[in-house]
């Protein structure tokens, strides 16, 4: 059993009691020193098997890659499959080297969660909509048996904390994986399970020690249970021999309302669709406004996983010249491009789709702000918010007109 704390973070003097006499010399306030001290070397144990996981994560592709690089070297040749190779162990390299950061990010305390209203059901079946393809081509069946629920969370974390659940999920699943969602009577608390199927149980045998699942540890769990940490949510996981149960607290609940007995869901219908889901985002078409590569690149990394269909433009007049062929469901903008001729634009645009959606990305800083809260009426995700910001401002935008 694995139970989430709030990081601690302590100079090292308080770690070696130097700060506090009474650890050493047995004062009233020893047991509390005692506590803490233990909590403490947890997490240094904690951020050490992170480090090892981060190595392996790092190291394993990066050596497959450099056998292969040393291979053409020595031939001069490459398939089509060697390539394809290469590629997918240096993207893997590329991916654990970005959640790395954003453990860091996250655990040095520079990021300042928000505590917006957000409807937790609809923002969970949102992003399992769009993830549907990608679970179903790895053969896993998704099962939900929800409750209605609001909470008070940074909407950004949120999103990134559950597309981080399934990601996880999806590297140990062997066949299902089962969402829930409930509310606690006393106190009032939403409560998350996820219970990831790892083994079938007809195989297990008891009084044998059954191995790990593989993926159990990923950078991707890590990176789940760190954004969990930043939220204020209290996390436990429970790894059994045939399946693995997280359950995630919401203390910050504010709303729910039973919906029937619940509503199961399963890959067994299309797209993982219900009453409940708020408009898909997978085929959903994103328009981008940006006249600098840099930036194009780095826009295109948060949307490259929600299953959009995403086009970019350099200026305002080739936006123009797009839109009068169809109108993308969202444009997402630089702000260096406001001006008359945009909101011109969107203007013309919105006398044929009033709710059009439309997001402005800041030059710097790490704003998020939703249409609701703003006063131009769009939301605005400042740059370096992009990576958990864009995706959760696309969700949010698009579920509400849709």
């Amino acid at each position: 059993m694995e139970r989430s704390e709030p990081i601690l973070q302590l100079s090292p003097d308080t770690l070696l009691g130097v700060d506090n006499p009474g650890l050493a010399q047995g004062t009233e306030g020893q047991s509390v020193d005692q506590a803490v001290l233990q909590r403490t070397q947890a997490e240094l144990m904690r951020f050490q098997e992170l480090l090892s996981q981060v190595g392996r994560e790092l190291a394993e592709p990066l050596t497959t890659a450099l056998e292969r690089i040393d291979a053409l070297v020595g031939t001069g040749k490459i398939d089509r499959p060697g390539l394809k190779a290469l590629l997918g162990e240096v993207t893997r390299a590329r991916q654990a080297g970005i959640q790395c950061q954003q453990i860091t990010r996250l655990a040095t305390g520079r990021v300042h969660p928000s505590h917006e209203r957000v409807h937790l059901t609809h923002t969970l079946q949102s992003v399992l909509s769009h993830r549907a393809r990608e679970l179903q081509a790895r053969g896993l069946a998704v099962h939900q048996t929800l409750e209605a629920v609001e909470v008070r969370v940074d909407a950004s974390m949120l999103f990134a904390l559950l597309n981080s659940l399934i990601d996880w999920a999806a590297g140990c699943a062997r066949g299902a994986i089962e969402w829930s969602l409930a509310m606690q009577p006393w106190p009032a608390h939403g409560i998350l399970r996820l219970r990831v199927v790892t083994g079938a149980i007809d195989q297990w045998q008891e009084g044998v020690e059954t191995p790990q699942p593989e993926g159990l540890q990923a950078l991707s769990w890590h990176l789940a249970d760190q954004y969990a940490r930043s939220m204020g949510l209290q996390v436990t996981r429970s790894v059994m021999p045939w399946h693995v149960d997280v359950q995630i607290e919401f203390p910050g609940t504010v709303a729910h309302t039973l919906l029937g007995d619940g509503l199961p869901l399963s890959s067994e219908s299309p797209g993982f669709s219900s009453p409940l889901n708020s408009r898909p985002l997978a085929g959903s078409h994103v328009l981008v406004v940006a006249h600098r590569r840099h930036l194009r690149l780095l826009l295109r990394e948060p949307l490259r996983a929600m299953g959009l269909v995403v086009d970019f433009v350099s200026t305002v007049t080739e936006a123009a010249t797009f839109c009068r062929d169809g109108l993308p469901h969202a444009l997402v903008f630089e702000s260096s491009l406001k001006g008359m001729r945009l909101d011109q634009l969107l203007e013309g645009i919105r006398l044929e789709a009033p709710d059009f959606v439309a997001i402005e990305v800041l030059e710097e800083g790490a704003l998020f702000e939703l249409s609701d809260n703003s006063a131009t009426g769009m939301a605005r995700v400042g740059r370096e918010a992009l990576l958990d910001a864009l995706p959760a401002a696309l969700v949010h935008e698009l579920t509400r007109v849709g």
